[in-house]
């Protein structure tokens, strides 16, 4: 089931006002109960895979607190990493990695494609359920022992779908908690998802047939064509992806539950940084807190915290999609902030020769425009239907 749909304008509601009539004991059951046929919906023999996930990760987190050794619990850890990886793996992008070894080894390669649809919200989904898995073995989380509610905390369907990807000691205690009806937090709550439906329905959807108007035929429209079609792309992409947050967020409140931002004016960024503290946050921190610092963060060698941010900006890349147009935008913006970094005193100095201080909003702006040019670029690689398209 879509947000932006019939079902949707239909099923919430309904879904709204029986959470408010039941008793407190039964809410939660209410909610699994209605995140499942959310899910179903839109194919049901895929729920599977949410059953898998769940019952895997209960089991992986509790065998964690459990295990007497390092090596138990690691072992349990494995069994979460590499059930839920292997889903992901397995449903998106095993075509893309046959694909690419087809190419590479000629039309003699034996191995076909499978023949399945991507999971609707596996990206997310699977990377909550490892975060929750990843922070009981760093002890910095008790597992629950409440299957019921940690299902829940899998399958919650404002946000299964689309994010934010939420971390298991932010709303899952939440689930426990008794909700009151609160009219104010009600009324926030629906304009939140109005404002959402407003960037997705009316500005997103609208903008999308120019865009690919000119994206899906590229050598027949010349450069300028072009580049305004990728301006309007990065509204599009911005509308999308935040519309879906808000009205993730705005539903979530309506119910009672608070969620996370994870949008907050990006493009009003003055460097490539600040535009990923501000661009898809629950995403962000997540490879932060899970990829980045355990790779050693910033806590190594020079050459080899250029490499962690590198890989980390890769990966995050081929997390947006399996085609290698996702890789090199990943990839340029982990370029992007290597090379910050690496002339970072260079331009320090250059500004404290220029004595930008005295003129802190203009030099700002003109910050905020460089980086708008380079995240424009980059929208160029993101929205490319292939790696032939580029150039």
């Amino acid at each position: 089931m879509l947000f932006n749909s019939f079902e949707f304008a239909v099923f919430f509601p309904l879904v709204a006002a029986a959470y408010f009539l039941l008793p407190h004991r039964w809410r939660w059951l209410l909610l699994l109960g209605a995140s499942y046929w959310f899910y179903m919906a839109w194919k049901a023999e895929y729920a599977v895979l949410l059953v898998i996930s769940t019952l895997v990760d209960f089991t992986a987190a509790r065998g964690i607190a459990k295990a007497s050794t390092p090596v138990g619990r690691k072992r349990w850890l494995l069994l979460s990493v590499i059930t839920n990886l292997g889903i992901l793996v397995g449903f998106k992008y095993f075509n893309f990695l046959n694909g690419t070894l087809r190419d590479l080894f000629g039309a003699g390669w034996p191995i076909a494609d499978l023949d399945v649809l991507l999971p609707m919200g596996i990206s997310f989904y699977t990377f909550q359920t490892l975060s929750y898995t990843i922070d009981v073995y760093r002890r910095q989380l008790e597992p629950t022992r409440d299957l019921g509610r940690f299902a829940l905390y899998v399958t919650f369907f404002p946000q299964l779908v689309a994010g934010p990807i939420e971390r298991a000691p932010a709303l899952l205690p939440q689930f426990f908690r008794e909700v009151r009806f609160d009219a104010a937090r009600v009324t926030r709550g629906l304009k939140q998802m109005l404002w959402g439906f407003f960037k997705k329905l009316v500005i997103a959807d609208r903008v999308a047939p120019i865009v690919d108007q000119v994206y899906n035929h590229p050598a027949d429209h010349d450069g300028i064509t072009v580049i305004f079609a990728t301006a309007l792309f990065a509204l599009q992409i911005y509308c999308d992806f935040s519309g879906y947050s808000d009205i993730a967020i705005g539903a979530a409140r309506v119910l009672g539950f608070d969620l996370m931002e994870n949008f907050r004016t990006p493009y009003r960024s003055a460097s490539i940084r600040e535009f990923w503290s501000r661009w898809h946050i629950s995403l962000s921190t997540w490879f932060r807190d899970y990829l980045y610092i355990p790779l050693g963060g910033n806590r190594v060698l020079k050459w080899r915290w250029y490499f962690n941010l590198f890989v980390v900006f890769l990966i995050s890349g081929l997390w947006h999609g399996a085609n290698w147009t996702f890789v090199l935008w990943g990839a340029l913006h982990g370029a992007y902030l290597v090379l910050a970094l690496v002339f970072a005193p260079f331009w320090r100095q250059a500004e404290r020769k220029l004595g930008v201080h005295r003129i802190p909003r203009t030099w700002r702006f003109l910050n905020v425009l460089v980086t708008g040019l380079l995240v424009l670029f980059s929208w160029m690689l993101f929205r490319a239907n292939d790696i032939g398209d580029i150039g």
